[in-house]
Order: structure tokens, then C-alpha cells, then sequence
């Protein structure tokens, strides 16, 4: 899945030039939480909620209201914005795009082609993306397996799947045990009519069930 697939499209965008209030009032209407910079269609920074948030005066100054909120009323954004941007383009994978927010510390990214802004992608969007991905509302069962970190592991598994009949929806794999070689893999497959037996299939083809769930409920 790419981020043009789950992008949201005609973003509201500020210039550099836009007063803190006036950012503040556009987030509170469109109720967003960050905003690309852009002039002259080139992205030249971004300003988040909380960037403006910290902009407004402490209460500890000894200006009086009316300084304060004439001071405040005339400070731009391109003196609280963030000038160093992370962007990624409408080609760049869910995956790597999560990534590059994880590292970054950052929930929400511009998406950038062509030199123009054409979309921003959030946290949000990119937990709604893994979720589709792994097949979590479509149900079904899903089933937790120790398998050996080795060469055509899963496909083994898929057969047995196929094997027993049952269609497969999603699969992801992670190390459990590095030091044993052991991984913990996760599949989703479509309701089956008895549960227990496709378990007991799988254990008695060698593989330990480590957890299984049916339409989300955990058994033991």
C-alpha cells in the first residue's frame, strides 16, 4: 500500500506570513493539528498546534493584555514553524512513510510531488492502513504460530492453510527469539466451521499455537 492510497487530498496550506491567530483559527475550523508552510508553491516549513500553543505569551509577562495580544496578533508563523521538513512522495510506502514518522519522533507528514504539496498523511491514517492491511475487520481467525527464522517457513505454513481448505487474509511475521531462531507468525483466515480442529491440525504437523482468537475474543 502506498501513501497516495491513503493520503487526504486538497490540504488547507498557510504562507509564512500567516499570524498565529489566524493559523490557530484555521485549525480550530477545519480541526486539524498541523499545517504546511508554502510560498510561492514551494513547502518552506511546517506549524503544528502545539508550535503555537508555545507562541502565545506566558502569563508570567509583565506586558499587559493588550501588549500581549497586539505582540501576538503580528507574530507569523515562520518564527515558530519547524523549517526542517520531512515529506515523502505519493509512491513512498505505507511502511516506510510509519517509519520515517517513528524515527522522527512526528505525526504527520507532507506529501510532496513535483516540488508542490498534493497531500499530508497522518499517524492516523497510516494506523487505519495497517488495519486494513492486516485484515483486522474482516474478522475471522487469527492465529499465532512459533515457527524457525529459516528459509520457507511461511510458505510451509500457507500450504498447510491451503492444505486444510481455508483461505488466508492477511500474514506478518516478527523474531521472537533471536537467539533460538524462533519467530512468532500471525495469520488471519476467514471463519472456519470448527476452530478447534484446524488448531489441533496445526499441532499435530509440529507447530506450537501460541494464540488463536475468534472475531477478536482470545482462547485458551
Amino acid at each position: 500500500m502506498l501513501v497516495k492510497d491513503r493520503m487526504s487530498v486538497n490540504v488547507l496550506t498557510i504562507t509564512s506570513d500567516t499570524t498565529v491567530p489566524d493559523a490557530l483559527a484555521k485549525m480550530e475550523e477545519q480541526g486539524i493539528r498541523r499545517l504546511p508552510v508554502v510560498d510561492n508553491d514551494r513547502l518552506v516549513g511546517i506549524v503544528t498546534l502545539l508550535d503555537l500553543v508555545r507562541a502565545s505569551p506566558s502569563p508570567a509577562t509583565s506586558l499587559s493584555v493588550w501588549e500581549l495580544n497586539y505582540l501576538l496578533a503580528k507574530l507569523p508563523v515562520k518564527d515558530v514553524m519547524a523549517k526542517k521538513v520531512y515529506s515523502v512522495t505519493p509512491d513512498t510506502t505505507i511502511d516506510e512513510a510509519a517509519a520515517l514518522m517513528r524515527e522522527h519522533r512526528i505525526g504527520g507528514l507532507p506529501v510532496v510531488e513535483d516540488g508542490r504539496v498534493v497531500g499530508m498523511i497522518t499517524e492516523t491514517d497510516i494506523f487505519t492502513a495497517f488495519l486494513e492491511m492486516l485484515g483486522v475487520h474482516r474478522g475471522g481467525l487469527r492465529i499465532t504460530l512459533e515457527i524457525k527464522e529459516r528459509h520457507g517457513a511461511l510458505a510451509e505454513v500457507a500450504r498447510l492453510f491451503s492444505d486444510y481448505g481455508v483461505n488466508i487474509v492477511s500474514s506478518v511475521a516478527f523474531i521472537s527469539d533471536q537467539d533460538k531462531d524462533l519467530a512468532h507468525s500471525v495469520w488471519r483466515i476467514e471463519a472456519c466451521e470448527n476452530p478447534e480442529d484446524l488448531i489441533n491440525y496445526l499441532q499435530s504437523k509440529g507447530y506450537k499455537v501460541v494464540h488463536y482468537s475468534e472475531n477478536g475474543v482470545a482462547q485458551k
